[in-house]
């Protein structure tokens, strides 16, 4: 049953890239490199303890989180339009998709015509259960980190959670979690997620400071 879903899932997008002139194929199937760049890493909390300053040290832990919600695997699903992004040179999503009013697409295009519950390396498709983009209120695409700290910090642009549970969402969070097993053609988020839930925690404890 599993492989006939990603049959399915394979003709349906070579079904869109007929429509789009083959466009959608040769974005869905290019497969760069996978391997991570050597500073693909995050440091813990504990390289800051020299950082005097309880502010400028949690300013600090924010700066290292950003590395993870600036990469490509967060801004393609946090983008600035209705469009998501795709690959580490964060293209506009072939085919053409929109987020529509849940964030998992519009009438035919809906995320799950393509996307399943998990990675289909043989296309080169990602895929997580209840796959769909953050809602415009969370878009962070080309701001900085500064600005993603403040966002992300107010309740009304960051869906409603308190910093606690920004910590389980970062930390615990299993479509979160994709951004570290994004599949073949992407690179991981720099670090792990346990990694990053220690940041987003020490940032949190310390007062929650922006850069």
């Amino acid at each position: 049953m599993k492989v006939t879903r990603q049959i399915i899932w394979l003709a349906a997008v070579v079904a869109v890239s007929l429509l789009t002139g083959g466009v959608a194929s040769r974005a869905v199937l290019a497969t760069p490199s996978n391997n991570a760049p050597a500073n693909n890493t995050l440091a813990s909390p504990q390289s800051f303890a020299g950082i005097a300053d309880p502010k400028v040290r949690s300013a600090a832990y924010f700066s290292e989180l950003s590395k993870v919600l600036m990469s490509p695997r967060c801004t393609n699903c946090h983008p600035a339009t209705d469009r998501p992004r795709q690959g580490d040179d964060k293209r506009l999503h072939q085919p053409p998709v929109f987020r529509g009013a849940d964030g998992m697409g519009v009438g035919s295009l809906r995320c799950s015509t393509c996307h399943g519950a998990a990675n289909f390396d043989a296309a080169g498709v990602p895929g997580h259960h209840g796959w769909h983009l953050a809602p415009p209120e969370m878009a962070w695409e080309g701001k900085t980190a500064a600005e993603i700290c403040a966002q992300i910090k107010d309740p009304k642009r960051n869906g409603g959670r308190t910093l606690q549970a920004l910590i389980e969402h970062i930390g615990d969070d299993t479509l979160v979690g994709w951004a570290w097993e994004p599949g073949v053609g992407r690179t991981p988020a720099p670090g792990t997620q346990k990694e990053a839930k220690a940041l987003v925690e020490a940032w949190v404890k310390s007062g929650a400071a922006c850069p």
